[in-house]
């Protein structure tokens, strides 16, 4: 009699509410995937971390990870994993979630919690549209490209979101695609170990509602598109790295030395009035 075996990943998610709820060729899964080789490949206790996502196909993760996690609100995750770390600082939080979620309703929620600092990890998984909803246009959905509120494509420029969390704040600033799945893993052990506020981006296919609408309609053309577009350029200017060029590209843009976090300033002042004193 064969012996079922445990999937060496198996402990990181909830393996009860397997299958999951994506589509055939969608990104996201590649993405968790790396997510939680990370934490293997660094040891890291489960108990000792937390996710935070929001609405949409990517805020769905936060239900497979066997980890403490909250499902919250549209555009909200952000300022809920603030509260989070703040309560508790020993905490891993991680903020995963997709572009319409972090840069239209809570694009002001990531302005304010890259400057100040706080140490969180966040995850921005880019399919260049609202997937769940019904594929409307979003603030990354490239100039040209058809959706259900672009039917003859789109008018507005894609917010180049590299360059806009370099100009917030961030400590750590990066973009991958799901098919580098190698230098996703290297990426999120960097963001796992850093202290302050880091952001990735991660270019993902949708095939069933973006693609279908732009030509590429099965799993693996958007990951065609990737590898013939993609160019690696570590530390290049992030306002070159707009998606309105021939060139995607992609890499570690941003590697600050560790600085005072908002916690830090926060606990501090606490140490400092002492619950109720005057400074």
């Amino acid at each position: 009699m064969m012996q079922a075996q445990e999937h060496p990943l198996e402990k990181y998610l909830r393996v009860d509410r397997l299958p999951h709820v994506w589509c055939p060729g969608c990104g996201i899964g590649t993405v968790l995937g790396s997510y939680v080789r990370a934490i293997d490949r660094l040891g890291l206790d489960l108990d000792k971390m937390a996710m935070v996502s929001g609405i949409g196909c990517a805020g769905r993760a936060a239900g497979y990870v066997n980890m403490d996690s909250f499902h919250t609100t549209h555009g909200r995750a952000i300022p809920f994993a603030v509260g989070l770390k703040l309560a508790k600082p020993e905490l891993i939080v991680t903020v995963f979630s997709g572009d319409g979620d972090l840069f239209a309703i809570g694009g002001n929620h990531f302005i304010h919690a890259a400057r100040r600092n706080c140490d969180l990890k966040v995850i921005c998984v880019n399919n260049f549209n609202y997937g769940m909803t019904g594929g409307q246009l979003g603030p990354t959905t490239p100039l040209g490209a058809k959706t259900t509120t672009s039917p003859y494509g789109n008018l507005e420029l894609p917010l180049n979101l590299p360059y806009f969390a370099a100009s917030c704040g961030s400590s750590y600033v990066a973009r991958w695609t799901s098919l580098h799945a190698r230098n996703m893993i290297e990426c999120f052990e960097e963001i796992l170990e850093k202290k302050g506020f880091c952001f990735v981006e991660i270019l993902s296919p949708c095939p069933t509602v973006y693609g279908r609408r732009n030509e590429m309609p099965e799993g693996l053309d958007m990951m065609k598109l990737f590898k013939e577009r993609c160019e690696i350029r570590n530390f290049e200017d992030t306002s070159r790295v707009g998606l309105n060029q021939e060139k995607i590209i992609i890499g570690k843009f941003v590697d600050e030395e560790e600085k005072e976090t908002f916690e830090d300033r926060v606990y501090s002042l606490m140490e400092e009035v002492k619950w109720g004193g005057s400074r």
